[in-house]
């Protein structure tokens, strides 16, 4: 996978398998967002606003995180990746296709489904997705192009809701549906262009399923970079769980602004998200992975003491948008540490087991965060986030000795 010298940027944008990657994760983008706005509208319109409604879309779209993430893991080290991607999406459009049927002979509820599957697939393709990458993209590259990856991720998150609203309101929840489906074929029409399985990749494996997510676990637990990742994952999901609920109280409680000008702090954190991908690309092969996610987390600490505190609304806007700039070092530091710190065999299992850990801790606060409001107030809880994120910090700070060569394709049982 290393090279005599570094790849250069032509030579990343040249590859295969980038191109058919990007273009794919584009359509596949466009269905997500049409997927989130289209089916939120719609519910909203056909429930009255009904809460409990309106909650039932993030457990469809979050349950299946913890259920199906370390099995779809498992199973993504045990099937071949470029196949298992594109059936994912394949699968993923007839389902809507299907749900489109149900909902033409009077069947709304069935809207929820199409949530519901697309995320539980999206659990086998997305480890699948890593293994592809360690395989086909050089090891001086893959920093760089975890943060192409997050600045398209950006993007989508200032034009996805414009493009999930315009598409329900212009057209209606039907076409929104056939939208949805005709972006997952385009994904996995544009998947067939990446380079074959490796012969080596078809070998069917000889152990049974339990105990090779046994060995996962064991591989994770031996390896000391991935279990202080592993640390670093609990505390951000933890941090980020408290005060992702709170950002309209912070508007209209801590600024005494009206509701509607939340809408600035999303744009605002957006656009910082797409310069501070495009930045981190710029000096992602100066800069080692555990550095860029210490960094990342170390200035969102001090950024969520500020947001807490402050009562100025430009002050509060600028720290939003420095802890949103900083926002890509943390993921694209996590997604190549885990890429460079995990045998291409293990990858799924891997990526199984600490996404749950992020969700799991995020999602647990955020069903807290509300009762924690008022038990305290806004600015202890900021303050709390920013504790965390500081643990997050030490946790893996004696990471910073690491060598590079000592970080790539180590096997567990070397790192015990």
């Amino acid at each position: 996978m290393s090279t005599q010298t570094a790849p250069s940027l032509s030579v990343f944008f040249r590859n295969r398998f980038v191109q058919a990657i990007l273009v794919s994760t584009f359509f596949l983008q466009i269905g997500i967002w049409v997927r989130n706005y289209s089916i939120l509208l719609y519910v909203m319109e056909m429930t009255g606003g009904n809460a409990k409604a309106v909650s039932l879309i993030s457990v469809a779209e979050y349950a299946p995180i913890f259920i199906f993430s370390f099995i779809g893991g498992a199973f993504a080290d045990r099937w071949m990746p470029k196949r298992t991607m594109i059936w994912c999406d394949i699968l993923s459009a007839v389902s809507i296709f299907g749900v489109l049927i149900a909902m033409s002979i009077g069947s709304w509820q069935v809207v929820f489904f199409t949530t519901l599957v697309s995320s539980i697939l999206s659990q086998f393709s997305q480890p699948s997705g890593m293994k592809l990458f360690k395989l086909h993209v050089p090891e001086a590259l893959v920093q760089m192009g975890m943060s192409l990856y997050q600045t398209m991720f950006a993007i989508f998150l200032i034009l996805g809701p414009v493009l999930g609203a315009f598409v329900f309101q212009r057209f209606g929840i039907m076409v929104a549906i056939g939208v949805m489906g005709v972006a997952f074929l385009l994904s996995a029409a544009t998947l067939t262009f990446i380079p074959k399985d490796r012969r080596e990749d078809t070998v069917k494996k000889e152990t049974h399923i339990w105990s090779e997510m046994k060995d996962g676990f064991k591989y994770v637990w031996n390896s000391k970079i991935l279990t202080k990742l592993g640390g670093a994952f609990v505390a951000a999901g933890l941090a980020l769980g408290i005060i992702n609920p709170l950002g309209i109280f912070i508007v209209t409680e801590r600024l005494g602004h009206p509701k509607e000008d939340l809408q600035w702090f999303m744009m605002t954190g957006g656009i910082a998200m797409i310069i501070g991908g495009i930045l981190a690309m710029s000096f992602s092969k100066k800069v080692a992975p555990q550095k860029l996610l210490a960094f990342g987390m170390f200035v969102d600490a001090f950024m969520f003491v500020v947001m807490g505190y402050s009562e100025i609304f430009w002050l509060s806007l600028i720290a939003q948008f420095i802890s949103s700039l900083v926002l890509p070092c943390i993921q694209i530091g996590i997604n190549t540490m885990i890429l460079q710190n995990t045998a291409e065999s293990h990858l799924g299992r891997v990526n199984g087991i600490l996404n749950p850990l992020f969700m799991g801790s995020m999602v647990i606060m955020m069903t807290m965060s509300g009762w924690l409001k008022d038990l305290f107030t806004l600015v202890p809880l900021y303050f709390a986030s920013s504790v965390l994120f500081l643990i997050g910090v030490i946790v893996i700070a004696p990471l910073f000795k690491l060598k590079p060569a000592a970080q790539i394709n180590q096997p567990a049982e070397q790192q015990a």
